[in-house]
């Protein structure tokens, strides 16, 4: 193994120990895969730099070392085809991957994001203002937290969540699209812009039932349609969603400037590329995607 000041917070795995050591512990924190090789340079060239980070956020990001010569079935099941490759995971999954020596500003850039920061002790006391009703204050805790630190992306996440709680969409939207676009990229950011724009297609005065009549009575009406379909994606009824949307570009394909084609990739990003329905309903997408 390359040498490295010893630490807690710098592992190797295999194939064996990588679900705890990696998928578990990233949804504690970010977990930083280094698929490495001793025979590449770059690889003895990129490590210094992760033992400087790893002991640069002292605990609050893990480093785990996969040798690409020995553990063959990880380095496939990962799609790593040279070396050094950083992966970067949270909640079980990937969230960005660096191909080849990066520098530490480049690396710093990313990690600074996901990394907890000092910032994030304000949110649980804005929490706490909230939930016992003083709503103002909370706001107004997580609006100076953003202005000390305003490259931490869970603060205006925070802040559109609790607008979104209050069914105040607009400003939510506005709050996220007033973002810097490196912020605004963020993934949990992009999802939640995403969800908002179904929610502001909901009328308060329909419900699936009363949609669903209204279909069985108009069946070419899309407007009606694609209100049920923003309110099976808010109850998270997304199979029954994404149906609605392959039933519209059956019938109108070019409706409302390929709303359906747009709503479906919206839904796609909300469940995650891995998941089922995304892979059952993306050859749908392409049909009618140019």
């Amino acid at each position: 193994m390359i040498e490295s000041i010893e630490s807690p917070y710098i592992l190797e795995t295999n194939v064996d120990t990588f679900k705890s050591l990696v998928l578990d512990n990233s949804i504690k924190g970010p977990v930083l895969v280094n698929f490495w090789s001793r025979k590449a340079g770059p690889c003895l060239r990129q490590y210094p730099v992760l033992d400087k980070l790893i002991h640069h956020y002292a605990g609050r990001l893990l480093l785990i070392n996969v040798d690409t010569e020995t553990e063959i079935l990880l380095t496939k099941e990962y799609g790593v085809t040279s070396v050094p490759t950083l992966k970067l995971f949270r909640d079980g999954k990937v969230i960005k991957t660096w191909h080849g020596y990066q520098s530490e500003k480049e690396l710093t850039k990313i990690l600074d994001i996901h990394v907890s920061r000092d910032s994030d002790q304000h949110l649980a006391e804005a929490i706490k203002e909230y939930a016992e009703g003083r709503s103002t204050e909370a706001y107004e805790i997580i609006a100076n937290a953003i202005m000390e630190d305003p490259v931490n992306p869970r603060l205006p996440l925070a802040m559109a969540k609790l607008l979104k709680h209050e069914e105040r969409y607009d400003d939510a939207v506005k709050l996220i699209e007033s973002l810097p676009t490196e912020i605004r990229e963020n993934t949990d950011i992009v999802q939640l812009h995403n969800l908002l724009s179904f929610c502001k297609e909901i009328s308060p005065a329909n419900d699936i039932t009363s949609l669903k009549s209204q279909i069985a009575s108009s069946p070419e009406d899309c407007a009606v349609k694609q209100e049920l379909v923003a309110h099976y994606v808010v109850n998270q009824q997304y199979e029954e969603a994404l149906q609605e949307l392959n039933n519209i570009m059956d019938t109108n394909p070019g409706y409302g400037d390929n709303y359906a084609q747009k709503a479906m990739l919206r839904i796609f990003n909300l469940l995650g590329s891995e998941h089922a329905l995304v892979a059952r309903y993306k050859p749908a997408l392409r049909r009618y995607t140019h």
